[in-house]
């Protein structure tokens, strides 16, 4: 399975969303910046999260992204989903009943094996991703972390955080 870049770019910019206070946003160019990538790529995915429901909006020049909900009820399954769509990855297209010499419909009747083996694998996986959520991933780079990681965003968002005057509770 391949997901796209921007599962990469959502997580590490709600992770980073996740450090702001309740008055404070980040605007896509900053999160862009600070990740090194495309501005114009990561804000489609922005899109995306706050259609999700993941990320809220403040409109205008001095608004930009926070999150609509706790860290702890973000898990990489919703930011998955909110790019990837609900969709499984594997999709069968009954190919065997194609080419020459077709089969009766009557041997079709129970759903292709290899279909049924790769949605097992799709529900394991969902399974395991639903069980981290962004709470998880940053507790376990507190944990590792020596003050490097955390001076580096600190620097960051002490330059780039914007304070709005909405408030709001996730």
């Amino acid at each position: 399975m391949k997901l796209s870049e921007g599962v990469e770019q959502a997580i590490h910019s709600v992770a980073m969303l996740a450090s702001l206070e309740a008055n404070q946003v980040l605007s896509a160019a900053a999160l862009a910046e600070f990740h090194g990538v495309s501005p114009s790529y990561l804000l489609k995915h922005l899109q995306a999260l706050s259609r999700s429901g993941i990320l809220g909006t403040v409109p205008g020049p001095k608004g930009g992204y926070h999150l609509a909900q706790t860290p702890e009820d973000i898990s990489l399954l919703d930011v998955v989903l909110a790019l990837e769509g609900p969709e499984p990855a594997f999709r069968c297209k009954e190919i065997r009943r194609n080419g020459p010499n077709p089969v009766p419909e009557g041997f079709f009747k129970a759903p292709c094996q290899i279909n049924a083996a790769m949605l097992r694998a799709e529900r394991s996986y969902r399974a395991e991703l639903r069980k981290v959520t962004i709470a998880h991933l940053l507790a376990e780079v507190r944990q590792d972390d020596d003050g490097t990681l955390a001076a580096r965003s600190c620097a960051f968002l002490d330059a780039n955080v914007r304070i709005t005057n909405q408030s709001r509770q996730h």
